[in-house]
């Protein structure tokens, strides 16, 4: 009889975890680098946020000398009362909404003519894109200057009248601007959308007889979704910081018909100099905006099965 001689079986590796100190020395490491930009972050964003927490519990008028003292929540309770304030927080609301919709909206269009093929596609893209990478300040002076002066303006060049566009519908022209410079941005999110879609069900669609319609409401538009909530986030955030085009355009006016959050604490903090009343309305702001925010971000979030870090 042959014995077969029974190879002994190697025992598995014993799996070594590294010293937590040696890992979290690698750690911070590899972090070190952003540290600086941190810091930064935090001295030119996060301590004149505290402060202006801070200020907003006192009353303090820098024409008044001597006068700062602690008044709690007086401040908060005064500006929601202000009727301005809540003038100021529709007008807000009301730009910021028209604006994205609007541009959302030019922006598909846009976006739809931008994914087929023609002659000379590159140089409309780049024409179209030019309006955003004007600076806002230049942007609102050109359209103040040649588009609503009563005098030589080219709107009231093409439509043969003489109307004062920015006395008689204040609002409705710094829409016009804030519109105009954010349409390009809402398009390029867009035609990134669609030219990420897939050729082959596009090609899959045609062949069984879906029209053009009917393709885009039921295979472009659900795709575009996520790129649209993308838009809509992003846009509303920017425009509702709206500044520029309304102090170099109306200044607010005439009255207060054209005053957002931004301008009217502008007014109140460099104008009017009570740093507790506009402290109180800048904090209000921020919380308002972060709780938007959040709740778009949550939903962002869910569209593109993303999980929250917590």
């Amino acid at each position: 009889m042959t014995q077969t001689a029974t190879k002994p079986t190697a025992a598995p590796p014993v799996a070594t975890r590294k010293p937590i100190g040696k890992w979290s020395r690698e750690a911070w490491l590899r972090r070190a680098p952003l540290m600086p930009a941190l810091l930064f972050t935090i001295l030119v964003t996060q301590i004149p946020f505290l402060l202006t927490v801070f200020y907003s519990f006192q009353s303090w008028n820098l024409v008044r000398p001597g006068s700062r003292h602690f008044v709690g929540l007086r401040n908060y309770i005064d500006v929601f009362a202000d009727s301005q304030f809540r003038g100021a927080m529709f007008n807000t609301v009301l730009l910021t909404v028209v604006c994205v919709l609007v541009a959302m909206l030019l922006g598909l269009g846009l976006a739809l003519l931008l994914d087929r093929q023609f002659l000379g596609r590159g140089v409309v893209r780049t024409l179209l894109i030019t309006p955003f990478l004007i600076l806002p300040a230049a942007g609102a002076l050109l359209w103040k200057t040649t588009m609503f002066d009563p005098t030589y303006g080219l709107l009231n060049f093409a439509f043969g009248t003489k109307i004062d566009w920015l006395s008689q519908f204040p609002l409705a022209s710094v829409m016009a601007q804030v519109v105009w410079q954010w349409t390009p941005f809402m398009m390029l999110l867009i035609l990134a959308g669609l030219q990420a879609q897939s050729k082959e069900v596009l090609e899959a669609a045609a062949v069984d007889g879906a029209g053009r319609w009917r393709t885009f409401a039921s295979i472009t538009l659900p795709q575009l979704g996520r790129y649209l909530q993308l838009a809509v986030l992003l846009g509303a955030i920017y425009i509702v910081n709206s500044f520029d085009a309304i102090y170099l355009m109306t200044q607010g006016g005439p009255g207060t018909a054209s005053t957002n959050l931004p301008f009217y604490i502008y007014q109140r903090a460099f104008e009017g100099f009570d740093v507790g009343q506009s402290s109180a309305m800048g904090v209000i702001v921020v919380v308002l905006t972060l709780i938007v925010a959040t709740f778009a971000l949550r939903l962002m979030f869910r569209t593109f099965g993303v999980s929250e870090v917590r």
